[in-house]
Formats: C-alpha cells, structure tokens, sequence
C-alpha cells in the first residue's frame, strides 16, 4: 500500500509570500520600465513581444512555486507490516467423548455444542498453538501441538461418539495424555482446557497424580464440567432400526469439586457450563484470561519525489532568464 506524503509541510506557508512577490514585481518593472504620456496610442500597434513580455513574470512565480514544493519533501511511501507472536501459549484441548456427551440438555447436544465452541476458539487463537486430546475410559491424542489452525478445526468437526473408545470417564487418563504433549513445550504458557460431564470412573492413573504431574511442568488446568443441573435427556440404548439412540431423563453427575480441586492446584480455574450460551462465555473468558503477546514489525520504503520538482523550477528559470536576455533584450 502507498501513501503520499510530505516530510516538511511546514514549507507550504512560504506560498503566502507568492502575492508579495506578484506585487515586487510588478513594482519593479515599473521602476525600471520608461514611460511617455501621450494623447493618443492610436496608430501604435502593440507586436506579440510586447504581449508576452508582460508573462515573463509567471516562470519566476511558478518557479518559485516549484522550489517551495521540494521543499516540503513530497514522497510516496509504502508500507508493510509483519506480526509474530513474541509470547505465544500452547494449548491443549482434552474432551470427554464417553456416550454421556449425546445428551440433550445443550442443543442439539453437548458434543455438538462443544464442536461449535471450540471451533470459534481456535479461530480466535491464531498465534498460538493447540492440539486435541479426546477421552473416555481411555484417551489418545487426535491432533498434537500445531500451528496449523486447519488441522486443528478439521479435527474439531470430525469429533463424534464412537466405540473405537471403551466408554466411561477416565479424567486421569485424558490429563495424563494431555500433559505429555505439552511437558516439553518452550512456550511462556502451557495451558490445557480439560472438558467432562460426568464423575471419573474408569482408567489406571488418578486424576489427582495427573493434576500433580501437571503442576510439576508448570502446566496451567482450565477445567469445565458440561451439563444442566438437574436431569437430562441421555442416551441409554441403541434404537431398534440400529439407527441412533434411545433417551431417557437421568440425572445429571458433574464431579465439581474434583474439578474445581485439579484447577485450584495447577493455579487454573473451574467453570460450570449449563447451556450453549454459557459454554460459549466460558471459552471466551478463557481467551482473555490467556493472552499472547504481539509484536508487530512496520517497514517504511520511502521514495522521494521533490527532484523533479527543483528541475521543473531550474528550467523555468533558464527560459525565463534566456527569453529576456536574448529575444526580450532590447525591451528590458
């Protein structure tokens, strides 16, 4: 992009002086110019010197005019900028996708739901990497650490209940997995967003040694446990036709304070998301409670302009000085 500008604009108020000048020269050509009264000029004819001798006078002025141009400097500049992140986060999301997830207490479910979430959140995070780890009875990591944000939504949308998984709730076992894609992270902050909607009751490792192992490499918990209070539609059987689930009001089980325990240890938060609306303020406050340092590097190429400024003024100079030294000679 180039911008047209002026380095020394200040020089534009010598144009104000432009009419002084006008009238000093017109004063003196009349001082120096002869006169002779008569009664009548009838019978003298004035020839095309004598026209345009009375102009000489505009190539000094536009001279002039020229002259106060370069002086104020004009120029184009363009201008590029570049943006790294000088402080960037590493992010790992890990998310509960036991069948529970399909309940219907969020619309059109909280799985659903999430994806939506999650999606603006990466989009909104493009400075800074993020992988996804999902997780039922086990875990495994769908996509590791990446700045590759096409990646990392791709996986996002592609997230679903299946039985690849054995289904349950292993929180140790998401946070464990989770940890060890970040525990050799240079990042200024290793943050992960631990996502369940239900009570921890499957997997070998302790979500309380996980959260430690995580406290040991300076990795920050944000914890967030999914579902209304109350009951809620969730998913107990395959349908007849094979086709979907079968629903049935249950209570909803969040275990709160074993959340609210992992992220008081890893200096992290605990969030409670009871509806779409919700969910989508909790990532938000994430977002800003987890900020990226930006440095923005601006690069000026400038290109002077005011050099055919002062030729345009020397050669107006030259005509006018060799116009009344040689055809206009004998009239001065």
């Amino acid at each position: 992009m180039k911008d047209f500008s002026f380095l020394n604009p200040e020089f534009f108020w010598l144009f104000l002086l432009l009419p002084v000048a006008i009238a000093w020269l017109f004063w003196k050509r009349k001082e120096t110019t002869a006169t002779l009264k008569m009664s009548s000029v009838k019978g003298f004819s004035s020839t095309w010197k004598t026209k345009l001798k009375s102009f000489l006078f505009v190539f000094r002025i536009l001279a002039l005019s020229s002259l106060i141009i370069a002086m104020a400097r004009p120029r184009t500049v363009d201008i590029s900028s570049q943006t790294k992140s000088t402080k960037g986060v590493d992010i790992v999301m890990a998310i509960d996708v036991s069948g529970s997830m399909l309940a219907k207490d969020l619309k059109p479910n909280r799985m659903e739901a999430l994806k939506k979430v999650a999606s603006n959140f990466v989009e909104g995070r493009p400075n800074d990497r993020i992988g996804i780890v999902l997780y039922a009875a086990e875990a495994y990591t769908k996509t590791p650490v990446t700045s590759d944000k096409a990646i990392v939504e791709d996986a996002i949308r592609s997230i679903e209940y299946s039985q690849v998984l054995q289904d349950g709730t292993g929180i140790g076992m998401g946070l464990t997995t989770a940890v060890n894609r970040l525990k050799d992270s240079k990042a200024k902050s290793k943050v992960i967003i631990l996502l369940t909607d239900g009570v921890n009751n499957s997997g070998f490792i302790e979500p309380e040694t996980a959260s430690q192992i995580a406290k040991d490499f300076g990795i920050k918990v944000y914890t967030i446990g999914i579902g209304t209070n109350g009951m809620a539609e969730f998913p107990y059987a395959y349908a007849p036709n094979g086709k979907g689930f079968l629903f049935k009001m249950m209570p909803v089980e969040i275990d709160v304070n074993l959340l609210q325990t992992i992220a008081k240890n890893t200096g992290g938060k605990y969030f409670r998301a009871t509806s779409n609306s919700k969910l989508e303020e909790i990532y938000k406050e994430i977002n800003k409670l987890e900020t990226t340092e930006i440095q923005e590097l601006k690069f000026y190429d400038y290109d002077e302009k005011f050099r055919p400024f002062v030729w345009i003024a020397g050669i107006l100079i030259l005509i006018e000085f060799g116009l009344r030294n040689t055809i206009f000679r004998s009239m001065i």
